[in-house]
């Protein structure tokens, strides 16, 4: 419910163009979206690529609306209750979506609808390893944030622990750290050699094993066998066709097989044989001085993903020359990979997989295709970037014993990376820029996965296969793929096969010198973002054809340039900027957003995407102010959000709190997970 409170409420402060504030760009994507974005590639418009118009009677409208069958998901209920567009037509809510919405607010708290509660799982600085001090805010060490949970969580996912109903071990990514709220008397142009090392270790991933008592309560066991903190300083084996390539090769490195660390982990997807897969995005934000490099053709390269030139906004580059591109230019290539953890075995060496691709990973999500090989989904989030899918040589292995496990987790080394272009069934002169919908009623279309390399072998002209891996956007610029407002959570649908994509944003499409809308971007300065959904041709994930349409065109209900599957504007919740996706047991999807465009506090939402209510996109809670909700899990017992960066807004800092969530009173704002549970 809304808490009452009128003094909670934060004051509106300045923020980005797309609705994020500006010190949350600065410290998360080096302030990607106050520069040009790195994709000045001549693509062709999409519409040209292939010149045939789909017969959308055949491709789409049949069978492509399929009533979803499955369990009720006890969490959010699955009663029935009038809700109701039309008052001649009274509807019930779909399995898991019974619940009042909740409204948009500003306020310094998780809201949540009516009938539940929710828990404060864990805290930046709580203690996570046997020993651990308890955190402290005025007098951090590195040693002990090595051993506590680390700052801004994103993705969140849970494996349940094997032999056993009620425990699990939790892993969450700790994508970037925000020094100024963070440290009291932060000097931004005189770190410390502490403090740089603190942020070190607030970087990476945490494993945390909780337990579940007789309620569906969550609670967190200090376990010496499984938890576990992975930082900057962890060894990472590299596997896959560019291991050992002479692009990874580096002074600490000559062999080009073993990386320290991961950084910037934003999201990921829990793979079928129980391993995380996390993915590295903004790395380029990390690495100095680039306008150093004088090699021409490693400098072209390190503008295409953005690496800065001069200093960084951390100055990690003055304490470990690992971050200096001066020095040892080919530590960009180290960084921007799809990682693999696997919780059960704690002893193991995470993996970095060059098989899927360098470039800014959102995630991965894994589907087993029908002839058991399995294909891996992802997005490139940045401004006028790409779709990749992976597809396996390798078949999966059933079964949770060790021989499977193995076998399967060794599934991402081979396989064919593709990426993808779309084409749009409707006359260019209908795709105004507007988010006016055509003429047939719908943005939507057909597409092809353009292969780029399999293994050793390169299909683009002109680059080797280990190239194509390591500078994967060269090789999609160079094959024509379709440039998309940031894809990010990629998440394919396990029962009905179908992927869906969070775009979230590009308030550049349409400027001077950039491209226009297409049918499958269709709003210029768009800034509120949309949700596709793709279904690949006769149900088969390997294949190279697909269908797709915008399911949602995000934004302000009463805007005639949003757009809800077809469903009634007037019943929906409004929703900005699209960023996680997940599906609960039923099928439906559930949507976290970053960066509300709309003037309030990020949330999750919940949507059908079948039946009569598809497209009925309701709030289900919101997140504090200055707060990104991220890494959403939907399960039959709770829901958990990775509660990322409160309080961050314009003007705030640690010497400056505007937000005293979670602990309430004066206290420092922290990074959290929260877990919700139904009370009726």
């Amino acid at each position: 419910m809304l808490p009452t409170d009128k003094s909670r409420l934060l004051p509106l402060l300045p923020t980005h163009p797309a609705g994020r504030a500006a010190v949350t760009c600065r410290y998360r994507c080096g302030d990607a979206c106050s520069h040009e974005a790195p994709n000045t590639s001549d693509n062709p418009y999409f519409g040209d690529v292939v010149g045939q118009v789909l017969d959308r009677r055949k491709v789409l409208k049949a069978g492509a609306v399929v009533a979803v069958a499955g369990a009720g998901l006890g969490v959010v209920g699955s009663g029935t209750a009038a809700a109701a567009p039309a008052p001649a037509a009274p509807r019930t809510h779909p399995l898991g979506l019974d619940f009042e919405p909740v409204a948009p607010n500003d306020l310094d708290a998780v809201v949540v609808p009516t009938g539940y509660e929710q828990d404060v799982l864990i805290r930046w600085g709580d203690p996570i390893l046997p020993g651990a001090p308890e955190f402290d805010f005025a007098n951090q060490t590195a040693a002990a944030q090595s051993a506590q949970f680390g700052f801004n969580n994103d993705y969140c996912a849970l494996v349940r622990v094997p032999g056993t109903r009620d425990r699990w071990l939790m892993v969450n990514n700790h994508e970037y750290t925000s020094e100024s709220f963070m440290f009291l008397g932060w000097d931004a142009d005189d770190p410390t050699r502490e403090q740089f090392e603190i942020g070190l270790a607030a970087h990476g991933l945490s494993v945390v094993a909780l337990d579940q008592d007789r309620r569906g309560r969550l609670a967190v066991r200090l376990d010496r066998h499984y938890n576990r903190r992975i930082t900057m300083n962890t060894p990472f084996d590299v596997r896959g066709p560019a291991a050992g390539s002479d692009l990874l090769t580096t002074s600490a490195d000559p062999d080009g097989v073993v990386v320290l660390g991961t950084m910037n982990n934003c999201s990921g997807g829990l793979t079928p044989w129980g391993t995380i897969l996390s993915g590295e995005e903004n790395v380029n934000q990390y690495f100095g001085n680039a306008d150093a490099v004088t090699d021409p053709v490693a400098r072209a390269r390190l503008a295409r993903y953005g690496f800065p030139a001069g200093t960084t906004e951390r100055k990690w580059e003055r304490f470990e020359r690992r971050f200096d591109l001066a020095r040892d230019a080919n530590e960009a290539n180290r960084f921007g990979w799809i990682v693999e953890i696997d919780p059960l075995e704690p002893g193991s060496n995470p993996v970095k997989h060059t098989a899927l691709g360098r470039f800014k990973h959102e995630g991965a999500n894994v589907i087993v295709a029908r002839d058991g090989r399995v294909v891996a989904y992802m997005g490139d989030d940045e401004r006028f970037e790409y779709l990749y899918k992976f597809v396996s040589d390798g078949k999966f292995k059933k079964g949770d014993g060790r021989f499977a496990r193995e076998h399967n987790k060794k599934l991402l080394d081979t396989g064919t990376l593709y990426v993808a272009r779309f084409t749009g069934d409707s006359p260019p002169e209908e795709i105004d820029g507007s988010g006016t919908l055509p003429a047939d009623g719908e943005f939507d279309g057909s597409g092809e996965w353009i292969p780029l390399a399999r293994n050793d072998r390169s299909f683009v002209d002109g680059m080797t296969a280990e190239e194509v891996y390591v500078f994967a956007r060269e090789a999609g610029d160079a094959v024509g793929a379709t440039k998309m407002d940031r894809p990010e959570d990629v998440e394919p649908s396990l029962k009905s096969g179908r992927m869906y994509a969070a775009l979230t944003n590009n308030t550049q499409r349409g400027q001077a010198g950039r491209e226009g809308a297409t049918e499958v971007n269709p709003r210029v300065a768009n800034k509120h973002g949309h949700v596709l959904e793709l279904e690949e041709r006769r149900g088969d994930n390997t294949g190279t054809r697909f269908s797709w349409r915008l399911m949602l065109v995000c934004g302000d209900p009463n805007s005639p340039d949003t757009y809800f599957a077809g469903y009634d504007k007037s019943q929906v919740s409004p929703i900005s900027c699209p960023d996680n996706l997940a599906f609960d047991s039923a099928g439906n999807l559930w949507i976290s957003t970053d960066g509300n465009a709309l003037g309030h506090n990020d949330g999750l939402f919940a949507v059908p995407v079948a039946g009569r209510e598809r497209g009925h996109v309701k709030q289900f809670l919101t997140v504090p102010a200055g707060a990104e909700t991220c890494g959403p899990i939907i399960d039959d017992d709770h829901v958990l959000v990775s509660v990322q960066h409160p309080g961050e807004v314009d003007g705030a800092s640690a010497d400056n709190p505007l937000s005293h969530w979670p602990d309430g009173g004066d206290s420092q704002p922290r990074p959290s997970v929260v877990a919700v549970y139904r009370t009726r």
